[in-house]
């Protein structure tokens, strides 16, 4: 019994040898279907890679150059090398600890209340409702509203005499002889600028979840609710496990966002040029001491090893969280 082996197309497609051993000349349409398959796929590619390049490594490359300079905008002669100097600088730099302390203050405000919060509204809208698309389109007006028009309304509702906050604190007897002057602490002006983030991503996170606990099957929860499990119970032990890795995301994403904060503190001052989050920085964030640092003090190797610096802690407190947040869903 003879079998027949199938010929891969390429194997089809090469040139029959010529008599004499010579192989025959390939045609163009071969050289055309060889380019298409072996070459092709890289020149689509291509051009992410090239602006990747020159608008992402090129710039991390050249502001670690100016890192390890005194690079000052005021005085161009100052150019020369300085090594470490910048880096040993911020250990001693009481403006740089302030802004840290408060970049996690704010970030631990409004991470943390913002994911838990997306959750449940993501649970809420992946139930039986009516206007079901309204809802969740609704959700997605806060992430599409420009960040600078947000914050400047949300700088005139936490006013101190005239905010709409102060009124709603007064009816619950709150703030009744004194008003909160939302600027002029720490923790005021965090609980301000956190509630302006929380605002504007719990929307975007609720629908990421919402998308992630589509795809889990309604056996499961019918199954959870026959052996007693409540709305809630449903929710941290089975919608959270299934959906950890979107859960991961998030928090890896927020956590980035969160500790780059600047358009909201920036705009939360009454006079936003000067970038110092309030009288005595009682808001001001590594990215509004960076910016101060750069172009107002025109210090741009100093900023340029607060920028680094911010990078590195980043990257540690994003892989800190995803790691916790995928061994708390069960994962290894």
């Amino acid at each position: 019994m003879s079998t027949t082996r199938a010929v891969p197309p390429a194997a089809r497609r090469t040139a029959p040898a010529a008599p004499g051993g010579q192989r025959a000349p390939v045609s163009l349409r071969d050289r055309l279907y060889r380019f298409d398959t072996r070459y092709v796929p890289y020149l689509l590619i291509a051009p992410f890679f090239l602006l990747f390049a020159v608008f992402g490594l090129f710039p991390i490359a050249f502001n670690a150059v100016v890192a390890l300079r005194n690079w000052r905008l005021d005085d161009p002669t100052l150019t020369g090398w300085a090594g470490l100097a910048n880096f040993e600088r911020l250990l001693t730099d009481g403006d740089f600890w302030n802004a840290l302390y408060n970049t996690f203050g704010i970030f631990l405000l409004s991470t943390v209340p913002q994911l838990l919060l997306a959750l449940v509204v993501a649970s809420l809208l992946n139930r039986r409702l009516r206007a079901q698309t309204w809802f969740r389109v609704g959700v997605l007006l806060p992430y599409i509203t420009p960040v600078t028009a947000s914050t400047l309304i949300f700088s005139v509702v936490f006013a101190r005499d005239t905010g709409i906050a102060n009124w709603a604190l007064s009816l619950l007897g709150i703030g009744e002889t004194e008003p909160i002057d939302w600027r002029s602490a720490k923790w005021s002006s965090w609980i301000a600028i956190a509630t302006m983030v929380n605002w504007k991503w719990i929307g975007y996170n609720a629908l990421l979840y919402l998308a992630a606990m589509q795809s889990i099957p309604r056996d499961v929860y019918e199954a959870a609710a026959v052996d007693g499990a409540g709305p809630w119970r449903q929710l941290w032990r089975i919608t959270v496990p299934m959906i950890r890795p979107v859960v991961i995301f998030t928090v890896v994403l927020s956590t980035i966002g969160g500790l780059q904060l600047f358009t909201e503190p920036m705009l939360f001052d009454s006079n936003p040029a000067l970038a110092t989050g309030g009288a005595d920085g009682e808001w001001q964030t590594i990215a509004q001491l960076i910016y101060k640092v750069g172009w107002r003090d025109l210090n741009l190797g100093y900023a340029a090893a607060m920028s680094w610096a911010l990078f590195l802690i980043i990257l540690i407190v994003a892989a800190g969280n995803a790691l916790i947040t995928n061994r708390l869903g069960g994962g290894r």
